[in-house]
């Protein structure tokens, strides 16, 4: 069956983000070349971000922790921290004025009675409750204190003030246990000895793993498990979800003034006044507090705004500040993408929105994508590219800097001798003696007719026109690469570098009968090997040594067998530096005459040799451009004054269009 399709109108809605292995090494090309680490690349794209195919953006790291700062930031400016005092002295003092407006009523249906036995009865109970409301103390626990003593008037005033009670028990216990667990929804004495038993089976469980014995979380969570509706599956799961409440509460604690933090310990040490439950709890507390030291128990904040939080509301505020913490802890250390891959998504999803944690999930695979695709694999536990990636590396570079370039001009040794070959150009010409007798028999028939009509058909010879054949050369380079330091001072040395990958690349796919050799030079020459250009820096060494490099280049050269041989150089420096056959390396700066001799020596060397030395010079200034001539002059190769975004194109076309002239070409 034919596959079917179906359209509708895009509302704007329909946009996805189309990212994938090629389209990640594309973005990264350049600064794997820079860097020479995979890894550093890897890094710089988590911190700004990716583009998809349609030029999509996706958030990076940097982007992501500004929003955690400004995400933290709103909280701070908006909300006070003293609002949770407030509200509990707004609720004690409506529950003070309703058991007030009690006793006065009381009062008043004692006087109305007529008894005036009852009615100073009446009286003398009211001036006693009034004077033991007007003594209440004006902190927080003392007042809670002070009414849990106290004979209410009002039945209802005093069940609101066992509601608040409970509530208050409730929003404590919840910086243990979560805060939607029905087991802490109603604190009875019932249920506040099987709080202070999970706490205890909390604690052994903790020292049995602490002496390297089974913990028996299962049996723990079969019989507790209605304490954690969040339903952890691992010990470590449970105790982190604990550590991060108990965390927020205890920043809590350090973000009040020392009288808030004193009233609401008292506030605590009164309402869960059983003290084996209020053992428990600190003992918990002090294991948590050593197996997670990273969950900020020191951590205070700068509450500076004036919306009011209650408990509740506070409570929350600080687990989502410790939250915002740990997240922006975890993204500025992550040291690849891999690392990104622990971050809580549907956390960082509440926290930030889907657009962040979707951005965060697309750098956190970043590398498993470029693994799956074959372009790099882990090695001593860092990432590096494959034979593939090298290659597609190669290709990127290749096509950024053919980008410019007519179609045609690729694939092609194009020379002005035609010979004998295997190639088609779909020209001919007349038969000349000598010529191979490849006959166009077409053309050679349309000569016959055109001088005489008739048949039959009488040929002669000057009727004979032949095919004509492109003669294809193969061609034995050597690329010279500047690694001294001015070339990454000066910014050539990235672009040196790509055009080295791409003229690998146009050679093994275009013309895998050439030979490219590959040196790098700076105080002394190396081979370097195409899986090693990737990682290839600058030396850190001072020093340009063209004549080891020449060397070099000679005998690699010497070892291929016909053809044209040539060695391809890119620098922006004049030689300063040679070996010397008694003192091995000798660096001088200015050049000295026996550096620059010991070069040209060498230059004749491959003159006599038929090896072409083509320069292509960056940065040229007047002492370099005379050196070069004269190279030029000895070696009758060819000069290219250039600039480093228009390197590319003149190291490549000249590779296609060699014609084997002298030129000089200035970068326009």
């Amino acid at each position: 069956m034919r596959p079917r399709f179906t359209y509708s109108r895009w509302d704007g809605t329909q946009q996805g983000f189309d990212l994938d292995a090629l389209s990640v090494l594309d973005q990264i090309t350049d600064d794997l070349l820079y860097h020479g680490d995979i890894n550093a690349a890897l890094r710089r794209l988590m911190n700004q971000g990716l583009r998809d195919r349609d030029g999509n953006h996706s958030a990076g790291l940097r982007e992501l922790l500004k929003q955690i700062r400004q995400q933290r930031g709103d909280i701070l400016e908006r909300s006070d921290l003293g609002g949770v005092y407030a509200e509990l002295n707004d609720a004690l003092n409506d529950i003070v004025d309703e058991e007030r407006h009690a006793v006065d009523r009381a009062r008043a249906e004692a006087e109305r009675s007529g008894d005036e036995r009852r009615a100073e009865a009446g009286r003398q109970a009211a001036d006693d409750r009034q004077f033991r409301l007007d003594m209440l103390p004006n902190d927080l626990a003392g007042k809670v204190r002070e009414l849990q003593a106290y004979d209410f008037e009002s039945a209802e005033a005093q069940r609101r003030f066992e509601e608040l009670l409970d509530k208050l028990r409730q929003q404590l216990m919840q910086q243990t246990v979560d805060q939607m667990s029905s087991a802490v929804q109603n604190m009875s004495p019932e249920q506040m000895a099987r709080m202070k038993d999970m706490m205890a089976a909390l604690n052994e469980m903790l020292e049995r793993r602490q002496r390297n014995e089974d913990p028996r979380f299962d049996e723990f969570m079969e019989q507790y498990g209605d304490f954690f509706p969040e339903n952890p599956q691992t010990l470590d799961e449970l105790l982190e979800q604990m550590a991060r409440r108990m965390a927020a509460m205890q920043s809590m604690l350090n973000s009040m003034t020392p009288e808030q933090r004193a009233q609401l310990q008292q506030l605590s040490d009164q309402l869960l006044e059983d003290m084996d439950l209020r053992w428990q709890m600190d003992q918990l507390g002090r294991n948590l507090q050593s197996m997670f030291p990273q969950m900020g128990w020191d951590q205070s904040y700068d509450f500076e705004g004036g919306d009011p939080m209650g408990m509740a509301e506070a409570m929350q505020a600080m687990q989502q500040l410790g939250d915002l913490d740990q997240l922006e802890k975890m993204l500025g250390g992550a040291p690849s993408p891999g690392a990104l891959a622990e971050a809580d998504m549907d956390r960082v999803r509440d926290l930030l929105g889907d657009d962040a944690a979707d951005s965060l999930q697309r750098l956190a695979e970043l590398a498993k994508m470029l693994e799956d695709a074959g372009l790099a694999n882990q090695k001593d536990g860092r990432l590096q590219l494959t034979p593939k990636g090298l290659r597609q590396i190669g290709s990127n570079s290749l096509r950024d800097l053919f980008g410019a370039l007519s179609k045609d001009r690729a694939g092609q040794h194009p020379q002005h001798r035609r010979g004998q070959g295997h190639e088609r150009s779909f020209e001919t010409k007349p038969y000349e003696y000598g010529d191979p007798f490849n006959l166009d028999l077409q053309r050679t028939i349309r000569n016959a007719l055109r001088r005489s009509t008739g048949t039959p058909v009488r040929l002669r010879a000057d009727d004979f026109e032949i095919e004509q054949t492109e003669h294809m050369t193969r061609t034995s380079t050597v690329l010279m690469l500047d690694l001294s330091q001015s070339m990454m001072i000066r910014d050539n040395f990235v672009p040196a570098k790509k055009v080295t990958m791409a003229l690998h690349a146009l050679i093994s796919s275009q013309f895998p009968r050439d030979y490219l050799g590959i040196i790098g030079f700076a105080s002394v020459a190396r081979e370097l090997k195409v899986a090693e250009l990737p990682e290839v820096g600058v030396d850190v060494q001072w020093g340009t040594n063209m004549q080891h490099g020449f060397a070099l280049a000679r005998q690699m050269l010497n070892r291929q067998r016909g053809g044209t041989k040539q060695i391809v150089m890119i620098t922006d420096g004049e030689p300063t530096a040679h070996i010397d056959p008694v003192y091995g390396v000798a660096f001088n700066y200015p050049p000295t005459r026996e550096t620059v001799e010991a070069t040209f020596r060498e230059v004749v060397r491959c003159t006599r040799d038929e090896v072409r030395i083509n320069s292509y010079v960056l940065d040229v200034n007047d002492y370099l451009r005379a050196f070069i001539e004269q190279l030029a002059s000895i070696n009758r190769g060819r000069v290219f004054y250039t600039t480093p975004d228009r390197l590319g194109e003149y190291v490549l076309v000249d590779y296609l269009d060699n014609r084997g002239t002298r030129t000089h070409r200035h970068a326009g």
